[in-house]
């Protein structure tokens, strides 16, 4: 257990669990971002404009021993739960998304290992990542991008290992970590088979043998390491071998499941950030004779994306808790994440950048440009660990089975409940479950019909929940029209049709609403008092994240949602007045410091208690 881990759990109440204790303590240690710390915001701001590394921030996470939670428990580490670390990434990347892309690389880089359950390497691994020592993982080339199957760099075998040559390149930490993670062919011919994983530690490699490349300059986290390397007959031992000869592809992308599931914790982080921000200069810009936040316009764009981040919050807790509970179902519920996530809080930043006007681009004069510079780094999170096309693509491909198992059979009413309820206790990670495709469908998204079901019956008893009931049913409908669709979908030479990708996205949205009433369901007599009753009580937050869910079906799918009546307009009462109580949620967690959340949860620059 490290320091953080213990001071966490002596802290007191654990409202729920560990999880929020560890964040909220995180937070702490790392001081008032608005000071001079290594991850205050003046110092990220000065870091990004110089292109600078944000060595200091990255010191002090390693004093902390934030990277014990990169190794599970059984080697050493401190990872019993992905849902913490999924808090605790999002800590990170709330005050600097470049230090959490930079110093959280080391999991991207190490989880080949531990997926590949190779014992003597992972515990030679995990005892120097607990050490500190930084690691990358070398997939992509100059030349081929996502395509792996096309990768030149050789690992020719010889008698007491391999010898490697070729380079890799964009590569996130491969100049300053000491060991990369590389897929390398194996076999001439290549093939799903002809790649392998080797671990390279540059420090065991003779003087002239590799080489890394110059910095590459990016748009966003400028400071970051994004570089390359490349070899020249480099040799290894045979105890580099990660798993098997010939496994390196699937090993991969069972890894990328688990990495794409987690990286919803830098959309979640950015999103705070950004609502935070527009919120703050709302509340205190006067125009046209009073203040901002008193114009509808405005008062309806912080609502809205306020309940946009609640959805993405719901859809990424259950996508960390898959990770432990459905683990043969990773191969949808991490695309799924991986794609929707990151594109709503793209859409959440855009809009709020409308509230923020010429403050949003300034890069000084207005909060160090904190905005400016948080849409331009979370712009990379819909581009790594597979970019957006890439993740609609992995659900394309799995259309025929999830049609077919819709909907699906669903697991006993303990995995689902540990899946939803923050409470559970978790299983402890089973690689060997992970599979390339879910060959029974979604449990998740199968448990929207009952879902809606069991909505309409508490409504029927509590009137307040009526509109979440009707829109679940929605929602419900939409899905099965989407899964005939995706029955009737062809593939086409090439991979598959435009209509396809929609269906895709619309399928992307019907999984959130599932996450959201399960979560809503599951969560809800527990959460009922506290600091965040008030988005629990009359299912206010249910209500609003599925309204926005809808909107969003019809939007990339128009029609999905079938002969229904036209969509209320903003001017609509009953959404106003949905809205309205939704903003007075989000500005009460503001003015209390509390992170923007379904579960109470304080931050540093917040109120003092």
């Amino acid at each position: 257990m490290t320091a953080l881990t213990q001071r966490a759990a002596a802290a007191g109440i654990q409202t729920p669990g560990l999880r929020w204790r560890i964040a909220e303590h995180l937070d702490a240690r790392l001081g008032d971002p608005s000071g001079t710390g290594p991850l205050s915001y003046a110092r990220t701001a000065a870091e990004d404009a110089a292109e600078q590394f944000p060595a200091d921030a990255c010191a002090l996470l390693g004093e902390l021993g934030i990277q014990h939670y990169y190794v599970p428990a059984e080697y050493g580490g401190a990872l019993t739960c992905f849902p913490h670390l999924l808090e605790i990434v999002r800590t990170l990347a709330r005050r600097d998304l470049t230090c959490a892309v930079a110093h959280g690389k080391t999991f991207l880089g190490a989880v080949c290992v531990w997926v590949a359950e190779d014992r003597a390497g992972a515990r030679h691994l995990a005892s120097l990542v607990c050490a500190g020592e930084p690691v990358s993982l070398g997939l992509t080339e100059r030349t081929h991008g996502s395509d792996l199957m096309a990768g030149e760099v050789v690992a020719e075998a010889v008698p007491d290992g391999y010898r490697i040559s070729g380079e890799k390149w964009l590569i996130n930490n491969a100049t300053r970590g000491r060991l990369v993670c590389l897929l390398a062919r194996t076999s001439a011919e290549g093939g799903p088979r002809g790649f392998s994983l080797l671990l390279v530690d540059k420090h065991a490699l003779p003087e002239g043998t590799f080489r890394t490349l110059p910095k590459v300059p990016t748009l966003g986290i400028r400071g970051a390491d994004i570089s390359g390397i490349a070899f020249d007959r480099a040799p290894v031992g045979a105890g580099c071998l990660v798993g098997k000869e010939g496994e390196g592809p699937e090993t991969v992308l069972k890894a990328l499941q688990i990495t794409r599931s987690l990286c919803t914790a830098l959309s979640l982080g950015a999103a705070d950030h950004g609502l935070r921000l527009a919120h703050g200069f709302a509340a205190g810009r006067e125009l046209y004779g009073r203040r901002l936040i008193e114009l509808p316009a405005v008062r309806r764009t912080l609502a809205e994306t306020y309940a946009d981040l609640l959805a993405m919050e719901a859809l990424g807790t259950v996508a960390a808790r898959s990770i432990h509970t459905l683990p043969a179902e990773l191969s949808v519920t991490s695309a799924v994440a991986k794609y929707l996530v990151p594109t709503v809080v793209d859409d959440i930043l855009s809009r709020l950048r409308s509230v923020l006007g010429a403050r949003s681009i300034l890069t000084d004069h207005h909060e160090h440009g904190r905005f400016q510079k948080l849409e331009r780094d979370h712009r990379i999170v819909g581009i790594f660990d597979g970019n957006t096309m890439v993740n609609l693509y992995a659900l394309t491909a799995q259309f025929r089975t999830l049609f077919r198992c819709h909907p699906a059979r669903e697991h006993e009413a303990d995995t689902l409940a540990a899946t939803f309820c923050h409470t559970r206790e978790l299983p402890r990670l089973r690689p060997h479950e992970l599979s390339l495709l879910a060959r029974r469908g979604s449990s998740v998204l199968g448990t929207l019909p009952t879902g809606a079901e069991v909505l309409s019956a508490q409504a029927s008893r509590e009137p307040e929940l009526s509109r979440a009931a009707a829109l679940a049913r929605t929602l419900t409908r939409a899905a099965d029209q989407l899964h005939t669709g995706m029955r009737a979908a062809r593939p086409v030479p090439g991979g598959a049709p435009v209509e396809s990708f929609d269906l895709a996205r619309g399928y992307s949205i019907c999984f959130a609403a599932a996450c959201c009433l399960g979560v809503w369901q599951h969560n809800r007599r527990t959460l009922h008092d506290g600091s965040t009753a008030g988005l629990w009580n009359s299912g206010l937050w249910l209500e609003a994240t599925l309204a926005r869910l809808v909107d969003r079906l019809e939007d990339a799918v128009p029609g999905s949602t079938g002969p229904q009546p036209r969509r209320p307009s903003a001017y609509d009462p009953g959404l106003r007045t949905l809205y309205e109580a939704m903003l007075t949620r989000l500005t009460a967690q503001y003015e209390a410091g509390e992170l923007f959340s379904l579960l109470p949860g304080r931050i540093a620059e917040g109120p003092p208690c």
